[in-house]
């Protein structure tokens, strides 16, 4: 152990303590024993350190800091270079105000385009998000801070996201949703992780001794410290002992009094308890002479440039005719709500108190452009608005082009709220249509930080994807469409036409707490190629105002060389994919999968000799038979191209294989064979997982969500259950979701015991579950007994530990 030194020095009283928070965002610390209390601050795209009282929810007051376009965005650049860049400066900003950790970046593998925090996460791909999300963490380390990289894992939905079950096949688990974070542990070297809120296959993410030390610690060599998600501690004691070292926020002494409990009776040892102060010892010590030397300072003007530049480098120009760009002094119509006021970033924990922020309306004067006037067009709310429509008709009748700004608001897209559809609203779609027919030359900019269904596409010649941009993203936009930067950035998700076309439809964000994954390996991309549905716009897909030639491949098992030359008269940027096929497998698999990339920028007529090497992820596929990974021997393709869609070159390559048995001999598995796998049966799934399917059933217990009180047999139940049913609904009706309501309305009862600092005990909780099972008197005289315990015995606690 690193820090036997400061171990002697206290009891286990004192050691148990430190394993959990002292307020919503900072541990605990002990001076006498050289023991600093550190800072902890979100967020993934800036840093959100709060004022004044803290809250988790991004829902009060925080520190100004530079609000960065967000992973969905900047995944779209496939620039890790580019992703240090805006991890450092981060980095740079949280040690300016003296946060030792910052939470992110996240990199859950997307599996379904309506999970509410699809804009935290980088993409579908695990290999791209890993590649990404490494880069962020090496250049947020770099300021001598920690990043913490989330939420370990498989945490694909925000419904019951604290409750929920996530069930799928060790294979898909390796592949799809563990690959990220083991290229971010093995790249980067993180100095925590947060774990998920959910369960994996029946245990909770934070007590999970699979995830945690099989995988987490003893396979990838993770030696940092594990940091809970806020509340999403079950049982205190075996986290710790499988390997969760930091129960955030401020669970207070009944989290202390767990773990002395646990100790005492043999549940976990001392030794355990040990382990995990030891990684906690580190990362406080670490971090925390790291903030001391740093600057309280950052130039706010670079790091905004920076936001600018990857806003830019991260549009994308999904479809265009050749009216962009758009020449100097064109007669525009700029049109819609967003262009005055923009969607830059989601809402939740990630919400940054920006700096400032760029609009649209504030960026024409230095566009270039003969600006004819500004309409918003429509209510950003949805509803129908005939004089707002008609006005900006009006003024596209007059332009040489129209430019529309389009987006989802800010009810679409939100921690703790899962998207209901994948679509526009009515009214916006509406404008559009009317906009086109007063003015053929219509040009749409997107705002949104995950897929849409575009139907709409016939009404404009062009759309350009500027995603949730960050503070500067508005200028970022205006850029490209004026030519003065040339888009290069490539979609990180594929887009589908319908949400009915995608995977997990039938089996996301569903009525239980059991989410079955039976798609299995087949999300987004390596789904609709498989299994040959059409999709709107596919993944790696990005169009340029130059062409690009590709000549000249070489190709072997350790990678490929290959000629990339701009054929037309601008200077431009190729992202350049290499996807990994084997068409004769006889272990099943995706049609294909990106294993490497590479951006290349050119001047026109330039040539350049591009390598794109190829790793141990390569060939590899994850055997449940000989528990390991495994290479299927043979001849495999490797394809070069500029979208998953549009392969340009193909060569072969012998691979030498590790004459593994085949895990599926015997087994009937017909639509994971052909990737049709929207409708696998029960059966079929069953011999997939290897087990029965889990029963689904709502238990009066500690992790009934305050949602399903309903389902209690109490009338305070029923009636705590009305009240938040009533409110939440309300604050849709608005057009703003209230997400204390809906955090509370998914929140499990153990999460009061969690989420209160210390003012409700969890023999409290028990008495609450006592009463909602029906013994209405016994259990509220339970909850008043154990509350007046908890008080008694935390005031005593905390006598003891100020006395240390």
């Amino acid at each position: 152990m690193k820090n036997t030194e400061i171990l002697t020095k206290l009891n286990l009283e004192q050691k148990c303590a430190l394993l959990s928070g002292a307020g919503t965002f900072t541990t605990r610390g002990y001076q006498k024993a050289g023991v600093p209390a550190i800072t902890l601050s979100d967020g993934p795209n800036g840093v959100r350190k709060q004022a004044g009282a803290a809250d988790h929810l991004g829902l009060n007051p925080s520190v100004p800091a530079t609000c960065f376009p967000t992973a969905a965005t900047v995944a779209c650049s496939w620039d890790p270079a580019l992703g240090e860049e805006i991890g450092r400066a981060m980095g740079e900003e949280a040690a300016a105000q003296e946060v030792s950790v910052l939470l992110g970046p996240g990199l859950n593998t997307k599996r379904s385009p309506l999970c509410g925090r699809n804009f935290e996460y980088f993409s579908e791909d695990p290999y791209l998000s890993g590649k990404m999300a490494a880069a962020y963490v090496r250049g947020i380390q770099s300021e001598g801070i920690a990043a913490c990289p989330k939420h370990f894992a498989a945490n694909s939905q925000e419904l019951r996201r604290m409750a929920s079950d996530s069930v799928l096949d060790e294979r898909t688990l390796r592949e799809l949703y563990l690959t990220g974070f083991e290229i971010v542990v093995k790249e980067s070297a993180p100095k925590t992780i947060m774990s998920s809120y959910n369960l994996v296959n029946g245990t909770y993410a934070n007590e999970n001794a699979h995830l945690l030390q099989e995988i987490l610690r003893e396979a990838w060599g993770f030696a940092g410290a594990v940091v809970t998600d806020w509340g999403g501690s079950n049982d205190h004691a075996l986290g710790v002992k499988n390997g969760s070292t930091l129960e955030m926020p401020a669970p207070g002494g009944d989290a202390v009094r767990e773990l002395l409990a646990a100790v005492q009776s043999g549940k976990i040892s001392e030794a355990d308890v040990d382990a995990r102060l030891d990684e906690l010892l580190t990362l406080v010590l670490d971090t925390s002479a790291a903030v001391q030397k740093h600057s309280r300072s950052f130039d706010a003007d670079a790091h905004h440039a920076l936001a600018r530049r990857a806003a830019a480098e991260s549009t994308v120009l999904l479809q265009n005719d050749g009216i962009l760009p758009l020449a100097a002094d064109t007669k525009v119509a700029i049109l819609g709500d967003f262009a005055e006021t923009p969607r830059y970033q989601g809402a939740g924990s990630s919400a940054v108190n920006s700096l400032k922020v760029d609009t649209v309306l504030e960026n024409l004067a230095q566009s270039g452009l003969q600006v004819l006037g500004f309409a918003p067009g429509f209510d950003r709310r949805g509803m129908a608005d005939a004089a707002k429509e008609a006005e900006a008709v009006a003024l596209a009748k007059q332009a040489d082009v129209a430019v529309l700004f389009l987006g989802l608001d800010e009810i679409k897209e939100s921690e703790g709220l899962d998207r209901s559809d994948m679509k526009l609203a009515d009214n916006q779609i509406a404008l559009l249509k009317a906009v086109q027919q007063a003015n053929p030359n219509t040009v749409v900019v997107l705002n949104a930080g995950s897929s849409l269904e575009t139907p709409w596409l016939t009404h404009c010649r062009a759309v350009v994807y500027g995603a949730l941009g960050g503070q500067a993203g508005a200028g970022a936009v205006l850029d490209v469409l004026t030519g003065k930067l040339n888009p290069c950035g490539k979609l990180a998700e594929t887009w589908a036409n319908r949400y009915e076309d995608t995977p997990a439809k039938d089996n996301f964000a569903g009525a239980g707490r059991t989410v079955q994954y039976r798609e299995g390996l087949y999300v987004g991309y390596r789904y609709y190629q498989t299994a040959g549905v059409p999709v709107a716009f596919p993944f790696g897909h990005g169009l340029s105002y130059t062409n690009f030639a590709y000549s000249d491949l070489k190709a072997s098992a350790e990678g490929v060389t290959l000629t990339v030359t701009n054929t037309g008269d601008r200077a431009g940027a190729e992202i350049v994919q290499l996807y990994v096929a084997k068409p004769d497998a006889k272990i099943f698999r995706p049609a294909q999968e990106l294993k490497g990339f590479a951006k290349v920028p050119l001047r026109p007529g330039e040539s350049r000799t591009v390598v794109i090497p190829l790793d141990d992820k390569a060939f590899r596929y994850w055997n449940t038979q000989t528990d390991r990974w495994e290479i299927e021997g043979g001849q495999y393709e490797l394809r070069v191209g500029a979208s998953c869609a549009d392969i340009r070159l193909t060569a072969a390559v012998e691979v030498a294989g590790t004459d593994a048995p085949d895990p599926y001999a015997g087994k009937t598995l017909p639509h994971y064979k052909t990737g049709s796998v929207q409708n696998v049966p029960d059966a079929e799934w069953e011999t997939l997982l290897g087990h029965a399917i889990p029963q689904d059933t709502i238990k009066i217990d500690r992790n009934m969500t305050l949602g399903e009180l309903n389902h209690s047999r109490s009338p305070l139940g029923w009636l705590i259950w009305a009240v938040l049913t009533a409110l939440l609904n309300a604050s849709y009706k608005k057009g703003k979701p209230d997400l204390n309501i809906l955090f509370q309305y998914n929140m499990p009862l153990r999460a009061l015991a969690k989420m209160t600092g210390g003012a409700i005990s969890m023999g409290m909780v028990d008495g609450l579950v006592m009463e909602l099972q029906g013994f209405w008197i016994i259990g509220l005289v339970r909850v008043i007994y154990e509350a007046v315990k908890n008080q008694i015995l935390n005031a005593q606690m905390e006598r003891r530990l100020r006395g240390a």
